[in-house]
């Protein structure tokens, strides 16, 4: 019995029996003949080139699907005119969704009704809430443009610069914040001071911006203070001040909180020498500059909603253990029990102050808006 030769099993081709139709069968080695390694490595490179060509096949059956699927979107689409809708508003949220597509701080929100603010349409309306008439904190150029008549202002006492003498440590060393604090305001420390005319009224303007540190009081800050008062004294001038601080700028310790002494000793010698004072305290007035200065000039006004204190409110109610009454610390609270004078409107400001410096003159204010002396004074 003969057996089948190497030479036709290299000849048969794998590929006639797929074309035929006929499966392929496994040829048996014949009895008492080995194995030959090189037609088992023919075999597995012509499996490997089948597999091949079948999975190009699937590849672009798939990608003739993906095609065929828009095409059917597109169709039933008129069936269903709810979807596109639907498909443009995630366009457009992954549009908007893009930080660079969005700049920050064109909106704020109020902090009293919550209501979302354009903040061009804030800043032409004064820093007024449209919707409620919140008085937001003003930064102290700003209150200056607000305040006196146009280029009537000049700055004094602007070079006076914080010192660091207890070398204070916290995340970062006070002298850095300090200097952090200058470079982003331009401006040496939290309190403005000078010269200026409110509607022909020469005053001695003096500002707290909360913008710098918070607005808090070290040596500079009554240092300023004690220097405008002197100031108004010579210049025969009435003191203005506007106040918006944390309080004392613990940064200093101890001698920040020596000029609430500072402070009230230099308003003491104002009203002596027959000077008067004004404060207007504005959102938030708080801690050693309520406790001192702010609270002993001639006329004290305060801004609608204005928050005006010692310690805060959750202080207070944590520390006795009381639900506090509704507005507590707010302006409106305050003119209630004696503590301030009058509120005045941001937009009323530079009149009623007009009108209490007349006052404070012995004039009288003519129907004109103009203020008519008596014959003696000056």
């Amino acid at each position: 019995m003969e057996g089948r030769s190497l030479a036709d099993e290299t000849q048969s081709n794998p590929l006639a029996g797929e074309s035929s139709g006929a499966p392929l069968e496994p040829v048996a080695p014949a009895p008492g003949s080995a194995a030959d390694p090189r037609s088992d490595k023919g075999r597995e490179k012509e499996r490997k080139k089948l597999e091949k060509l079948q999975r190009k096949a699937e590849k672009k059956a798939d990608k003739a699907a993906e095609k065929a699927e828009p095409a059917e979107a597109t169709e039933g689409s008129s069936d269903k005119p709810e979807e596109e809708p639907k498909r443009e508003g995630r366009l457009a949220r992954l549009r908007f969704s893009k930080k660079k597509d969005m700049p920050g701080g064109l909106w704020l929100k109020c902090e009293s009704c919550s209501q979302v603010i354009f903040r061009k349409e804030l800043e032409e309306k004064g820093r007024v809430c449209p919707s409620c008439g919140f008085h937001f904190t003003v930064p102290g150029k700003e209150r200056i443009r607000m305040t006196l008549d146009e280029g009537s202002f000049r700055e004094h006492f602007a070079d006076i610069e914080a010192l660091d003498r207890l070398q204070f440590m916290d995340a970062q060393p006070y002298a850095e914040k300090v200097r952090r604090a200058t470079e982003r305001s331009g401006q040496k420390e939290a309190l403005l001071c000078g010269l200026g005319t409110i509607l022909g009224r020469p005053v001695v303007l003096a500002i707290l911006d909360f913008n710098f540190m918070g607005g808090s009081m070290g040596e500079v800050v009554g240092e300023k203070i004690a220097l405008a008062a002197e100031l108004a004294v010579r210049e025969k001038r009435p003191l203005l001040i506007f106040t918006s601080s944390g309080g004392a700028r613990m940064h200093e310790g101890i001698l920040s909180l020596m000029q609430m002494a500072k402070t009230c000793a230099a308003l003491q010698t104002l009203n002596e020498n027959g000077g008067f004072s004004i404060c207007v305290m504005t959102h938030p007035t708080t801690g050693g500059v309520t406790a001192s200065f702010a609270s002993i000039t001639d006329l004290i006004l305060a801004e609608p909603g204005a928050l005006i204190g010692f310690a805060g409110p959750r202080v207070i109610a944590t520390t006795l253990k009381v639900e506090l009454p509704p507005g507590f610390q707010r302006a409106e609270f305050l003119l209630e029990r004696g503590m301030i004078d009058a509120i005045v409107k941001r937009s009323e400001m530079r009149e009623t102050i007009a009108k209490f410096i007349d006052y404070s003159k012995g004039a009288r204010v003519s129907h004109g808006g103009g203020a008519l002396r008596p014959k003696g004074r000056s």
